[in-house]
């Protein structure tokens, strides 16, 4: 970055930082610090909700799933809007009226200890490795600007996060969110009119729209059935829809979001927010990266787009007819695209024809640089390579002009902060509330539990970074692999809540087998079929649902019905 670009970066995230440290003085009860007194309004709440979700992860990698696969992944989304419906109706005047800092303290009310614990670890387990994945986004950012190591990045964010929500909770990242949410709405508008803006001056925004029609990157919907596909409309609508439940009514880091509304009403409001804006800005997200792709028609991209190990690869002896491949493609690719789009200006019957042709050196460009990938993995003993969220900050860096820059790399660094510190605060919150007080320390006083939630946010801080630096490297397509591993546990946490708030009749120990036996079959559907993520979901809950209506009903059955009375 140059020097205008460094201004910028630094001036938003020390404004940001300070903004939030700012807004979130006076946090000095339980209550402020993990509740923000319930004092909180609808649109922030909203905002705050949806800059969780809009990551470092969504620019990087939501933008690089546009480029090699299009619109599809919006139908990800497609059951969130059911979903918060139905949690507006459910959920939000249920915990709200129950005054819980946690959605499982409310579960110990409803059926025993065991199962507060239970799904608390398995919030515990979850959350805490979907943090470290996170944080590890704006590592792979700086390191692909600046080829710092993403160890000392991940560290350095790490920092500015426990910064300020260790010292002003949960309303200090809220504020410090609607800031941040206005910044990643700026930033998108700027990079979808770039991309537009750089195709050549012969390619019109209708041509691109051929083109990227022709290669399939505005396929949005998907009306086949199959299980195994991760992107079709009944996956989204149903999987989808079981995923956005389980994540907005079961999931700490976004229940803890409604929890500090002011009103039912209010919270009500905040997800109805959500449910209005996340398809239209998951599709901008999208289209962005397939803008991306139509002007990579025209200007050759790297064949490897991580800098790093593209170096690497171009010391290899087979890399140079790999690279001549590479360049082959491209141009046989580019100008088909040319002669397609002036075909579909003209609108004659040699179209169809054009289309083929084009999709057919798409198909060869797609194995030339497939070619060049598997250098990469040679070079690491054949492990799976994917460059996918690289994609975004090559355009990024390469065409946005001085200062926009620094603005959107400082939003992807500002936006993993985001999600980072509501994911810590949740961590903190449980372990306070669901494990500390619950099982160790009963009747100290508030300060005291004050104290114990500023220590365990500095604790789940350094536990994500440690993650990350670790864990997390090498995995392909973030914005996929977050997803996946909240699917492993969601549909248990899901289950469970079903029971609670639809089936009177069973308690405490049938409802936490339910959850035993729903994780267990989660994860032999995981190890043992094809079947997409979005579907385990649906399997765990109706599994957990399932299990503990059955051992109830058997209870009842062996026992006498004088003391069932």
């Amino acid at each position: 970055m140059r020097t205008l670009d460094w201004i910028v970066f630094f001036a938003w995230l020390i404004s940001l930082v300070s903004y939030g440290i700012y807004r979130g003085r006076g946090s000095d009860s339980v209550n402020k610090y993990l509740l923000a007194g319930r004092s909180m309004p609808w649109y922030a709440m909203g905002l705050s909700i949806l800059a969780t979700q809009a990551s470092a992860i969504t620019f990087i990698s939501t933008t690089g799933q546009g480029y090699v696969d299009g619109l599809r992944f919006v139908q990800f989304y497609f059951g969130l809007p059911v979903a918060m419906i139905l949690l507006s109706a459910t959920a939000v005047p249920i915990f709200h009226r129950a005054k819980v800092y946690t959605a499982y303290e409310f579960l110990e009310r409803r059926f025993d200890g065991k199962t507060r614990g239970l799904v608390s670890l398995v919030f515990l387990i979850q959350r805490g490795l979907a943090a470290g994945i996170g944080l590890y986004a704006p590592a792979v950012a700086l390191s692909a600007v600046l080829g710092w190591s993403d160890r000392l990045t991940t560290a350095l964010i790490g920092i500015l996060v426990i910064t300020y929500t260790a010292s002003g909770g949960i309303k200090a990242l809220t504020w410090a969110d609607v800031q941040q949410m206005t910044m990643i709405f700026v930033a998108l508008m700027v990079s979808l009119f770039v991309a537009i803006h750089a195709l050549p001056s012969s390619i019109s925004f209708l041509d691109a729209m051929h083109l990227a029609g022709a290669a399939g990157r505005l396929n949005a919907v998907d009306f086949g059935l199959n299980f195994s596909d991760r992107y079709n409309i009944w996956s989204g609508l149903i999987g989808g829809a079981f995923l956005a439940l389980a994540y907005f009514g079961c999931d700490q880091s976004q229940v803890q979001r409604y929890l500090t509304g002011r009103s039912i009403t209010q919270s009500r409001l905040s997800l109805m927010f959500t449910a209005v804006v996340k398809i239209p800005m998951q599709v901008v997200i999208l289209f962005i990266g397939a803008m991306v792709f139509v002007l990579s028609l025209f200007v050759q991209f790297p064949a490897v787009f991580q800098p790093v190990e593209a170096l690497k690869a171009a010391n290899s002896a087979s890399w140079k007819p790999a690279q001549a491949n590479y360049r082959a493609a491209f141009e046989r690719r580019r100008e088909v695209a040319y002669q397609l789009a002036a075909d579909a200006r003209n609108g004659g019957p040699e179209v169809k024809h054009s289309v083929a042709q084009f999709r057919d050196a798409q198909a060869a460009f797609v194995g030339s640089r497939q070619r060049a990938l598997q250098i990469v993995e040679r070079i690491y003993g054949g492990e799976k390579f994917d460059d996918t969220n690289y994609i975004f900050l090559l355009f990024v860096t390469s065409y946005l002009p001085i200062g926009f820059v620094g603005l959107v790399i400082g939003v992807i660094f500002s936006a993993s902060m985001g999600s980072t510190s509501g994911e810590i605060n949740s961590l903190a919150t449980v372990s306070v509330i669901d494990i500390y007080r619950r099982y160790f320390v009963r009747t100290a006083s508030d300060r005291h539990y004050l104290i114990a939630s500023r220590c365990l946010t500095i604790f789940w801080g350094v536990y994500a970074i440690s993650f990350a630096a670790i864990g997390a490297r090498g995995f392909g397509a973030l914005i996929v692999r977050v997803n996946i591993v909240g699917s492993l546990f969601y549909g248990g946490l899901l289950g469970v809540f079903m029971l609670a708030f639809f089936f009177k009749r069973v308690q405490g120990t049938a409802a936490f087998w339910g959850v035993i036996a729903g994780e267990a079959a989660i994860f032999a559907t995981a190890a043992f079929t094809q079947i997409s993520f979005l579907w385990y979901n649906v399997i765990g809950c109706v599994v957990v649902v399932a299990v503990g209506i059955a051992l109830t009903d058997l209870r009842r059955a062996r026992t006498p019905a004088a003391q069932i009375a």
